[in-house]
Parts: C-alpha cells; structure tokens; sequence
C-alpha cells in the first residue's frame, strides 16, 4: 500500500470540509416567494468547488521538489517567513487582519488588498498582472453578489 503525499492528505481534509459544508448548504430554507437565484445556490456552487479542487488537488502528481514519504528529508532552512508553517501562520494573520478591516475598509479595498498581498508573498513577482487579477475577481464578485443577488457587502472607504 503506498502512503498518501502532502497534497492527498490536504486534498482528504478538504473534500471533508466540503462535504460538511453542502450538508450545511441544503440546510438554507428557500425563500418564500419564486425567485430565480435563491439563496442556497452560492453557499451549494462554492461546496461543490471546493469538491472539485480537492478532487483535482488528490490527482495532481507531487512536486519534484518534494520528498517521498520515505524519504528523510529534513526541513528545508530557509529565511524564518518563507519556511511552511511560517506561510500557514502569516496567512492566518491576513485572513484575521482581513476580517477585522472588511466594515471599516470595505469589502472591495480589504479583499483586493488580501489577494494582492498574499499573492506577492507567496511569491508572484508580476505585480501589474496581481494587481489587476485581484481587482477584476473582488470586482467581479462583488457586483454579482450586490447587484445580481442582492446581497449586502460594506462598503467602507468606497462611495459604492
């Protein structure tokens, strides 16, 4: 029996996670009256992504980088912020300073800046590129879930 990689065992956790989220997911009551897009559809499209990528995630053949299973390869050393529970920990420290920042800054601003940091630290050095991908997906988004779906998301600093 071969042992699973890094990228299996994070894939398993996911699709888990997932899994528990569509059941939450078809817990949402729908609406009373017709409407076209009810509110259950983006909490059951999001599971079902998360799905998918765990899925594609499990697939996806180790990085030639990476050791085996067997294999004893000590951490590798490295400067203290880029080693990978230091990436675990300072990520979590953006989502926080994200969730703190999303009223007062706004859901636009704090989420492009949450895309556009952590994509330059984890290492995409093409900052025009980043800058213009986090802006397009966050605006992307945020009119479909104002201006399609009708939801609430804070505006903060911005006048729309």
């Amino acid at each position: 029996m071969t042992r699973l990689n890094s990228n299996q065992i994070i894939a398993l956790l996911l699709a888990l996670l997932s899994v528990g989220y569509l059941a939450m997911a078809w817990q949402i009551p729908a609406f009373p009256l017709p409407r076209p897009i009810d509110s259950d559809l983006f909490p059951k499209v999001l599971g079902f992504t998360l799905l998918g990528l765990a899925v594609l995630l499990f697939l996806e053949a180790p990085a030639a980088g990476e050791p085996q299973p067997d294999g004893d390869a000590a951490e590798p050393r490295g400067p203290l912020l880029l080693r990978p529970w230091s990436r675990v920990v300072v990520t979590a420290i953006a989502l926080a300073a994200y969730a703190l920042l999303l009223v007062p800054v706004g859901f636009v601003l704090a989420s492009t800046a949450l895309c556009f940091g952590l994509g330059a630290y984890y290492g995409y050095r093409r900052h025009a590129v980043n800058l213009a991908t986090s802006l397009g997906v966050v605006l992307t988004l945020y009119l479909t879930l104002t201006r399609v779906m009708g939801v609430y998301l804070p505006t903060g600093l911005l006048p729309f």
